[in-house]
């Protein structure tokens, strides 16, 4: 596999969040990868792309730059020591794969930079799931997980310390539901070297998918060191705009992420979406977000390309 030596010259994450305009991010990793035709079925989800087909993520990575986001994810949400020893790796080349995921995205980065002369550079965020995302169960959409308190702040240290001595950005905790994890990365992310986002799974406006009052948890970010912005993914559209209300008077000092899924139902049983999607004009909606409050927009599971290329238009004629 080649990789390019990474050269580009990123902006940095607090002086892009301060510049005063909306920042749109990409959508589901996955969603576009299953759209080319990977295969990701399997506890390792997108993840076990970095092994099996580490080129599609960087294809995947690039259609959302050339859509028009400011920021990609890696593909680590679901990516751990835990789930590549399981699948017969050792626990160092489980940590190079988890690594990689950011190597590649900075190459997807690289090349659009190269044939984009002139255009802002983007930058990398190093995607950190949920520990439910590991159990690959979709307990990160209720969080309902057992793990002493110990155990869970050593996975997720283990993890956020291989991706924050990369050469990322910035670090994206994302769908966290429940209180106890929540208070966890506060912790640990005190520690990191790169600023961060956090952005939570949420059963409706003011509560997690736990039940825990959404500005209990937002508030303890609200003088955070290190983390920039919070918010809420993975939720339904339609309850965004009284979301994003909740996390601005919780932690006023921050910016605000908001990029929900399509709206279709998630099937824990076998793994997938049901339903009809929610009818979302999502240059419409990105405008209705961003007037909200929201500087951070963008999509979940089931938005692809096309959908963030609109919110990407909805951006470009804010200015």
């Amino acid at each position: 596999m080649h990789m390019e030596n990474s050269d580009t010259k990123a902006p940095d994450f607090a002086a892009l969040l301060s510049a005063g305009r909306p920042v749109v991010i990409d959508g589901g990793l996955a969603t576009q990868c299953e759209a080319m035709g990977c295969n990701i079925d399997g506890n390792l989800w997108s993840g076990v792309l970095l092994r099996n087909d580490p080129q599609s993520i960087v294809a995947a990575n690039r259609a959302y730059l050339d859509a028009g986001a400011r920021i990609v994810t890696t593909a680590s949400y679901q990516a751990s020591r835990h789930g590549f020893m399981q699948a017969g790796a050792t626990a160092e080349e489980a940590d190079r794969l988890i690594r990689s995921s950011v190597t590649l995205a900075r190459q997807a980065r690289d090349e659009f930079v190269r044939d984009n002369p002139g255009a802002e550079t983007p930058l990398v965020a190093a995607s950190i799931g949920p520990y439910g995302a590991v159990l690959h169960d979709g307990s990160e959409y209720t969080g309902d997980y057992d793990i002493p308190v110990d155990e869970l702040r050593e996975f997720h240290r283990e993890r956020l310390e291989l991706l924050d001595t990369s050469d990322v950005d910035l670090l994206a905790c994302e769908t966290i539901p429940n209180a106890v994890e929540a208070f966890v990365l506060c912790e640990i992310l005190r520690e990191a070297h790169n600023p961060a986002w956090i952005s939570f799974s949420c059963r409706d406006a003011t509560h997690l998918v736990d039940g825990t009052p959404l500005a209990e948890v937002a508030g303890l970010f609200a003088e955070h060191p290190r983390v920039l912005a919070v918010g809420a993914n993975c939720v339904p559209p339609d309850i965004v705009v009284p979301l994003i209300a909740t996390l601005r008077k919780a932690a006023p000092g921050k910016s605000i992420a908001v990029y929900p899924n399509s709206g279709e139902a998630y099937c824990v049983e076998n793994n997938t979406w049901l339903g009809t999607a929610t009818p979302l004009q999502c240059e419409h909606a990105a405008a209705e977000w961003i007037a909200a409050g929201a500087t951070i927009v963008g999509g979940c599971c089931r938005i692809g390309p096309g959908q963030i290329a609109a919110m990407a238009r909805s951006v470009n004629n804010r200015r």
